[in-house]
């Protein structure tokens, strides 16, 4: 949305939404929010144990409670989780009250990124790449749909955040705070 207060950052996972949010919350002045970190923090465990009890139904919905509660704020820079954008209802919360920058990865980009990860719950089990394409296949056009500009993922944190900073500052028309 322009103009817009907040920042919002979605995509695959392995992309770097984290660190680029974070990134981008100290060169804007915003307050850096990681979704699930938030849940994390909330529930007092991590996610992959979230979702072992509560099912995805169950991290589904905490995820859409936060959302509605961090996107309501001014003066956001959200990281969600890669798969906040398959809910209807949390697509129009992220285009209706934020500026939405799509962090774009290949499944290449992704599997380098992930080789050692294993708290992804939707990444347990043998075959990595046909989980992440899977994933793909359903989750890009929604981001695409949802975002108001797409950022091809590059290698490190400073020089995909000079890049995001460079096209933010094009077409996001930052409204400020009004007291």
């Amino acid at each position: 949305m322009n103009p817009s207060r907040n920042l919002f950052l979605i995509g695959p996972t392995g992309a770097g939404k984290t660190s680029l949010a974070r990134h981008l919350a100290a060169h804007y002045g915003l307050r850096f929010v990681d979704l699930d970190r938030e849940i994390e923090r909330r529930t007092g465990t991590d996610v992959s144990t979230v979702f072992e009890i509560e099912g995805e139904v169950g991290f589904r919905q905490r995820e859409s409670a936060l959302l509605d509660e961090f996107s309501a704020g001014d003066g956001v820079a959200l990281a969600t989780g890669a798969g906040a954008v398959l809910a209807a209802h949390n697509r129009a919360m992220l285009a209706g009250r934020g500026y939405v920058l799509w962090l774009q990865a290949d499944i290449e980009q992704q599997l380098e990124r992930l080789a050692h990860d294993t708290k992804r719950p939707l990444l347990a089990g043998a075959d990595r790449r046909a989980r992440l394409e899977a994933m793909a296949a359903v989750r890009e056009p929604l981001y695409r749909e949802t975002a108001d500009l797409a950022l091809p993922a590059i290698h490190g944190v400073a020089a995909i955040g000079a890049q995001a900073i460079a096209l933010i500052d094009q077409h996001w028309q930052r409204q400020t705070l009004t007291a």
